[in-house]
C-alpha cells in the first residue's frame, strides 16, 4: 500500500450517540459491533489503507479507557496511536484544534469514526487524495436521503460548485462522507471558525474555505464502492449484514487491522501468527492464521 510518513490520521470517536440509545447508555458508538469486529475498527483501517502509522484517537474521557483497552498503543499492528479527550461534544471541526500538537507539520486525513467504506476501487481513490500536496480532498457519495447529510453539488468536470449542510432543498443526491484529507492549513482555518447554531465547529465550513480558495478536490465515489454510515439502528443492522454477506461470500475480512499491518509489511508472519492465536476460539482468530500459512 502507498505510504507517507509525513501525513497523519485522526480518528474522531467522540460524541454521545444518542441516536443509538439505549444501546450507547453504557458504551461508546464506535465500539458496537458490526458484524464481526468493533465499529472503529473499520475507520482505522481506511486509514491505514491509506499508508498512515501515526493516529490520534479523540474521545470522550469516560470512554478513553475503552478504547485503550482495545486498541493499546498500535504497536501490535506497527503503527503508534495517540489519545486525545474531547471533554465536549463541540463538533467534528474541533478535533483540528485538539490535534494541533499531534499534526505539527503533517498533513491530515481525518475519519469519522462510525463511517465503513469498501470497494475494490477505494484505495485508488486514497492514493489520488494522499498524492495531492496543496489543499484537501473530500469523498463524494450518492444517497436517496441527501437532506440529512453535506450536499456537495459539482459540475460535469467533477468542479465544486457549492456545499450545504443539510438543505431542505438539496441541489444534488451527492453528500460529503466522513473522510477528509487536509493540507496543514486545516488548523490556522479551524481557528477561525465560530460554533454554529447548534453550537458546533463545523466541518463544512472548513471544507468552504479551502472551496474558496479553489483548493477543494473532489473524489466520487461510484456504484463499485460501499459507504455505510452507522448513525442509527436501521443503518447499523444494514451495515453488520452487509459485511457478514460479503465476507462470508469471499472468504475475506473487511477492515482487519491486523491483516492490513501484515500486507503492508509492518509486521512478520511471525508476529501475525502471535496474534491470531489470541484469538483462536472465534472465526477470526482462525482466519489470521490460515493468513498467515496463504
Amino acid at each position: 500500500m502507498y505510504k507517507d510518513s509525513s501525513r497523519k490520521g485522526i480518528l474522531m470517536a467522540g460524541g454521545t450517540g444518542s441516536r443509538l440509545a439505549p444501546l450507547t447508555t453504557a458504551i461508546c458508538k464506535q465500539l458496537l459491533p458490526v458484524y464481526d469486529k468493533p465499529m472503529i475498527y473499520y475507520p482505522l483501517s481506511t486509514l491505514m489503507l491509506t499508508g498512515i502509522r501515526e493516529i490520534l484517537i479523540i474521545a470522550n474521557e469516560f470512554d478513553m479507557p475503552m478504547f485503550k483497552k482495545l486498541l493499546a498503543n498500535g504497536n501490535q499492528w506497527g503503527i503508534n496511536i495517540k489519545y486525545a479527550i474531547q471533554s465536549k461534544p463541540l463538533g467534528v471541526a474541533h478535533s483540528l484544534l485538539i490535534a494541533e500538537d499531534f499534526i505539527q507539520d503533517s498533513f491530515i486525513t481525518l475519519a469519522l469514526g462510525d463511517n465503513i467504506f469498501y470497494g475494490s476501487q477505494f484505495i485508488s481513490s486514497l492514493r489520488i487524495a494522499n498524492n495531492q500536496n496543496d489543499g484537501a480532498t473530500v469523498f463524494a457519495y450518492r444517497v436517496r436521503d441527501p437532506e440529512n447529510y453535506g450536499v456537495i453539488n459539482f459540475n460535469e468536470n467533477n468542479e465544486i460548485l457549492d456545499i450545504q449542510e443539510k438543505p431542505s432543498s438539496p441541489k444534488s443526491n451527492y453528500v460529503i462522507t466522513g473522510l477528509y484529507f487536509y493540507d496543514n492549513s486545516a488548523v490556522s482555518k479551524a481557528k477561525k471558525l465560530r460554533p454554529s447554531k447548534r453550537g458546533e465547529l463545523e466541518i463544512t465550513e472548513i471544507n468552504n474555505m479551502y472551496l474558496d480558495e479553489k483548493k477543494l478536490d473532489l473524489q466520487k465515489l461510484g456504484r463499485g464502492i460501499a459507504w455505510l454510515d452507522t448513525g442509527t439502528f436501521e443503518a447499523l443492522y444494514e451495515a453488520g449484514s452487509y459485511i457478514k454477506t460479503i465476507e462470508n461470500r469471499q472468504g475475506l475480512k473487511i477492515g482487519s487491522p491486523e491483516e492490513i499491518a501484515w500486507r503492508n509489511g509492518w509486521i512478520s508472519k511471525n508476529e501475525l501468527d502471535k496474534l491470531s492465536t489470541s484469538l483462536l476460539k472465534s472465526g477470526y482468530g482462525k482466519y489470521l492464521k490460515k493468513l498467515n500459512f496463504d
